[in-house]
């Protein structure tokens, strides 16, 4: 069965690039409004990781850096078991607009997970990137 692939957002931000561009990629704004706590070697290849207060982290594998208008990495599958290599690739691209910065996120790799793991990772993927652009967007006006 086919099921769609990717999720993409495109939000509009009344910010310069270099200041989003700073709140992805860094642990410090990382860690503002993604996580609770973040680190990052910002290089392909670089390992990044997510930890957040209920004890929940994440491995990230940073694969893309193109100052200042591509990032892009893999991190894991949370409904899939510990071990598990399939991962998901996450590509931010910024772009000028105007004053501030029009950013698109764009995730894909749901197809490869079984049926029984797609519906609640896919869903939970949608949602969880609505949320946390908002978060992005009041981090950087400072609420």
């Amino acid at each position: 069965m086919g099921f769609p692939d990717r999720v993409e957002r495109i939000v509009e931000l009344a910010h310069p690039p270099d200041k989003v561009w700073a709140a992805l990629t860094t642990a410090e704004g990382l860690g503002a409004w993604f996580g609770d706590e973040a680190a990052i070697d910002l290089r392909p290849g670089g390992a990044a990781r997510m930890s957040w207060a209920g004890g929940a982290k994440v491995d990230m594998r940073v694969e893309r850096v193109e100052e200042p208008t591509v990032f892009g990495f893999t991190w894991q599958i949370q409904e899939l078991p510990e071990g598990d290599p399939r991962r998901t690739y996450v590509e931010f691209t910024l772009e000028p607009a105007g004053a501030g910065t029009r950013l698109r996120v764009v995730e894909t790799g749901f197809a490869q997970l079984p049926d029984d793991v797609y519906g609640e990772a896919y869903d939970g993927h949608v949602q969880g990137w609505a949320r946390e652009l908002g978060e992005l967007a009041g981090y950087l006006d400072g609420g």
